[in-house]
């Protein structure tokens, strides 16, 4: 089929640069999606930018970015890594990023990375999958908790 979606690992290699540049060019859509009125929008790009910079320069954590695509070229990108249960102590899986081009919203490749990055957390003994969402974010924590994600504690900040 010829729009068949498939999940492949993120190449980051001498002389290709597509897959970086595919995930840091929906840096501007994840700022966007957060909702914070009360942080200019360049403020938003840049932590969001050097977040994801961070994210996939890890090395010493266990992680891995998968990239979700047709023939006809990158859809979603997650990254997924080890992370230390707040509540619990224990190691478990974190999904830091996780975005999906506008053009393939709908299309059911959210789903298809968070099953991968459950089953690269199954595969590393990990027993919870934690990940964070921005509150304003209405549409990406309806489409978290249909994956089966529950809220577990709620970060809250006022403006003065």
């Amino acid at each position: 089929m010829k729009n068949e979606i498939t999940i492949r690992d993120y190449v980051e290699e001498q002389g290709r640069d597509s897959d970086r540049e595919f995930i840091f060019g929906l840096s501007p859509r994840l700022s966007e999606v957060a909702g914070l009125h009360w942080h200019a929008d360049d403020v938003m790009e840049k932590m969001q930018d050097e977040y994801i910079a961070e994210m996939l320069n890890q090395t010493l954590t266990p992680n891995i970015t998968l990239i979700a695509e047709t023939k006809e070229g990158a859809l979603g990108f997650i990254h997924t890594c080890a992370h230390q249960d707040s509540i619990s102590g224990e190691i478990c899986a974190t999904v830091p990023l996780l975005a999906v081009s506008p053009k393939a919203q709908g299309m059911g490749v959210g789903q298809l990375l968070i099953q991968a990055a459950e089953t690269w957390a199954k595969k590393q003994g990990y027993r919870l999958l934690h990940l964070e969402v921005f509150a304003n974010n209405i549409k990406a924590r309806g489409f978290y908790q249909s994956q089966g994600f529950e809220e577990e504690t709620l970060h809250m900040i006022k403006p003065l």
